[in-house]
């Protein structure tokens, strides 16, 4: 539709990350990788790890192989079946290091020294070796300052983008397992900028070569056959209908147990959840958030996990009643008001992670948590500390000159989920004695295309005129932590700071974390930045999505996805003996 694709040229224009359009605490043991589904007595069987046996999973149709350019996640996940980073994320949004046996990071931030692990080859039997990370690099540095290729390497899904890499100065090669990347700055996030998918050099260029802008060219351009280091090998592929991967029986971590992955090319999601149903896939990312429906099925296992789909209720600082001392305790009963349990369960069918701050949920950076629970007595009493009372009776709150207390709502209501949590807000804040206005179509259903776009065209004006008091949006967080572009002034004309948030403590703090030279102080800093969040309330922070993948019955192991990689873990998936023979007899 229309009006995804002016989301997307938002998103790259105004927000510089992505807004998405689109539980309960007690529930957080089940989404971290804990199945779900009711348990046949097949389930509860133990089986041993047994080699063998394929699966079928899917993925978009495929544009280029390049794991650089891929812009679509799934293949982003089935790029990682193939390929290696130097860092990958563990279930904390923490680093681990992947190819990388050891590293230290100099007093100033500014040098990392990495030393490689020397038992890695790459598919086709060649050594792994620094050159090929200094190539990797440079071919990125060329893309991202290339104008035909900088908007591809841009919109590609990976977690560290251009801008990340572009603060890499130079990359010095000590011998073939140890070398030196150097930064512009010192950069709390250089570990996370070197999360991208490593490429042979030897692929390219001849050995002995000299590398020139042509050979950039050339990795950029052609439609190169996949070559990494990662579990599986890359086999065939069946233009339009599928790939084929075998296991790397000589992967540096130990033979995977599963012999053959099965990419099947299919339009979306949508069709690859039809095709899992019928039983064409063996495993699917879900759609919506009624997969509860799958857990009545024995032969369907649900591993959910928490997304980085953060939803917030954002304040127009614009607005002398939001922005003033009063403001401050209007923010904050708000924010006691509005029953997040409540949304959850009847909106997300309790998939989603209640938060007070834009921090994943289980991130290792977390330290606010459980600030606001919610509670009617507390934004009541908030309140009217405030000087807030109602004097004629009606359940509104008037001030001391006996004005209404009035604010208005603004969200993109053709997202339904939005809408009905836009509506369960206004009468939560109506029960604690404000009124809300709603300023969005609260009755729209079954919305056609055209209509949607017109609707996300206006919600964009009336923000960029801050003719709104409270906005209902959500934020695709980048896995690279960084708060700057919601919070920092500087990104206020930048347009991602569009709630015109001004607080010099917090731009000296966001400043302070980017430039932190260790992980302890970066940790340190964050801390600092989220008790000020909570105490001064920009946002109010709702909570994080969840998603989960269903995997047929068939699959056994240690399965857990997350945000950063939903094949985490797959050299411990395996398919049991007895179930690899029924294949073979069907």
């Amino acid at each position: 539709m229309r009006h995804k694709k002016l989301l997307v040229a938002f998103i790259v224009l105004m927000l510089t990350i992505s807004l998405i359009g689109c539980g309960i605490d007690n529930k957080l043991d089940d989404i971290k990788g804990k199945q779900n589904g009711s348990e046949s007595t097949d389930q509860k069987k133990v089986y041993e790890p047994t080699f063998g046996g394929e699966i079928v999973v899917p993925i978009s149709y495929i544009k280029t192989f390049n794991p650089l350019l891929s812009s679509n996640k799934s293949l982003y996940y089935f790029n990682k079946l193939i390929y290696e980073s130097l860092f990958d994320f563990d279930e904390n949004l923490n680093l681990k290091k992947v190819l990388v046996e050891d590293y230290k990071i100099s007093k100033d931030g500014q040098t990392v020294d990495i030393k490689l692990k020397d038992n890695i080859t790459w598919h086709d039997g060649y050594k792994f070796t620094a050159s090929d990370v200094k190539f990797t690099i440079d071919v990125i540095k060329y893309a991202a300052n290339d104008a035909l290729y900088k908007d591809m390497l841009a919109a590609a899904f990976k977690a560290a983008k251009p801008t990340d890499i572009q603060h890499i100065l130079n990359v010095k090669i000590i011998d073939d397992l140890n070398l030196q990347i150097n930064f512009d700055r010192a950069y709390s996030n250089a570990l996370e900028s070197l999360t991208f998918p490593i490429i042979p050099k030897h692929q390219f260029v001849d050995e002995g070569v000299k590398t020139k802008k042509k050979t950039y060219l050339k990795v950029l351009s052609e439609d190169i056959v996949p070559i990494g280091t990662g579990p599986y090998k890359f086999s065939k592929y069946n233009k339009l209908k599928w790939v084929e991967l075998v296991r790397n029986d000589d992967w540096h971590l130990g033979r995977p147990y599963i012999s053959k992955i099965i990419g099947k090319i299919l339009s979306d999601n949508e069709l690859a959840v039809v095709s899992f149903e019928t039983g064409q896939l063996d495993l699917t990312r879900t759609e919506g958030v009624d997969w509860e429906k799958y857990a009545q099925n024995n032969k369907v296992s649900i591993y959910e996990y928490i997304t980085q789909k953060y939803e917030f209720l954002g304040f127009n600082f614009k607005n002398e009643l939001i922005n003033s001392e009063k403001g401050l305790a209007l923010r904050k009963a708000i924010a006691y008001g509005i029953n997040r349990d409540n949304i959850i369960n009847k909106v997300y069918l309790g998939h989603a992670t209640k938060t007070d701050v834009p921090i994943y949920p289980d991130s290792w950076l977390l330290s606010q948590k459980n600030v606001y629970n919610y509670s009617i007595d507390k934004a009541k009493e908030i309140l009217n500390k405030a000087g807030w009372k109602d004097i004629d009776n009606d359940g509104i709150l008037e001030d001391e000159n006996g004005k209404k207390l009035k604010v208005r709502l603004l969200t993109n209501s053709y997202n339904p989920l939005r809408l009905k949590t836009a509506n369960m807000i206004i009468e939560d804040l109506k029960t604690i004695g404000i009124e809300v206005i709603p300023q969005y179509d609260a009755t729209i259903d079954n919305i056609d295309a055209e209509t949607a776009e017109k609707q996300w065209n206006d919600m964009i004006n009336q923000i960029k005129n801050g003719n709104f008091d409270l906005v209902l949006l959500g934020w695709e967080l980048s896995l690279l932590p960084d708060l700057s572009f919601a919070f920092h002034s500087t990104q206020i004309k930048e347009g991602s700071n569009f709630i015109n948030y001004k607080n010099e403590s917090m731009d000296k703090l966001l400043v302070k974390a980017f430039r932190a030279t260790t992980r302890s102080e970066k940790k340190d800093v964050y801390e600092e930045i989220q008790k000020l969040i909570v105490d001064d309330l920009p946002y109010v922070s709702l909570f994080f999505r969840n998603n989960a993948i269903l995997v047929d019955g068939k699959i056994k192991g240690e399965i857990t996805p997350n945000y950063a990689n939903i094949y985490s873990n797959i050299d411990k998936w395996f398919v049991p003996k007895e179930f690899q023979e029924q294949k073979e007899n069907d």
